[in-house]
């Protein structure tokens, strides 16, 4: 069975995870480099990271239209219920659940996590996603690199979404670090070039993914897709 990874811009992405559509902080409107429309986009559950903007995005209008279970940290689903997102799942760095067609356990990020009013969001949070078949993703969300992660690559991670735009979130350089770190096959860049304070050349990053650690760099243009097979 495989995973289909569309990258929609940012730190957004689409995943048809064996059958069954996911998103990932699913930041359309407003997004420059938006590869599709928020409208259009079906989803069974919605994975969150954490409050910013950014990231937030169209959950609210995509899990009202879809129905779709929202997962994110405690705060997050208290706020999505106070707007009217009744279907979430709460967790919280560490703790893990089985969603049927996934096992999604949350992992720390080295962030800030607030709703755009400026109220706390909670935790920022990374996600290992386990599907039925033994594929494993770790979506890092924003986060410089931190020492444990070495120990989420105790997990066998087949793909990690790691950040590279830097001033926000690591920057290339320590993205190296971090993929030296989770021993991934196969890693994709996100949070870059969607504003000039994260832009950056993924062409060089891939040659530096390739000279210097063992991971597959899969660099997509946005609305391009890759399936991990």
């Amino acid at each position: 069975m495989s995973v289909k990874i569309t990258w929609l811009g940012h730190s957004a992405f689409a995943l048809d995870m064996e059958g069954h559509p996911v998103l990932i902080d699913p930041f359309l409107t407003g997004n420059p480099l938006a590869a599709a429309d928020p409208n259009d986009l079906a989803a069974e559950i919605i994975f969150l990271s954490h409050a910013h903007g950014d990231h937030l995005g169209d959950t609210v209008a995509i899990a009202k239209r879809t129905g779709a279970l929202v997962v994110a940290n405690f705060e997050i689903c208290n706020w999505l219920n106070a707007h009217g997102v009744a279907n979430t799942h709460a967790g919280n760095s560490g703790g893990g659940w089985n969603h049927g067609f996934v096992h999604c356990k949350f992992t720390v990020a080295h962030h800030s996590s607030s709703f755009p009013d400026g109220t706390y969001g909670g935790n920022p949070c990374g996600f290992i996603f386990t599907t039925p078949s033994g594929k494993r993703l770790y979506f890092a969300g924003d986060t410089d690199v931190f020492g444990d992660m070495q120990l989420i690559g105790d997990h066998v991670i087949d793909l990690a979404f790691l950040p590279i735009g830097d001033n926000y979130t690591m920057g290339p350089e320590d993205s190296l670090l971090a993929i030296k770190y989770i021993r991934p096959r196969f890693v994709i860049p996100m949070h870059y070039m969607t504003f000039p304070a994260v832009d950056q050349d993924a062409s060089d990053w891939a040659n530096r993914v390739n000279s210097e650690t063992t991971a597959q760099p899969i660099v997509l243009d946005p609305g391009a897709s890759y399936t991990l097979a």
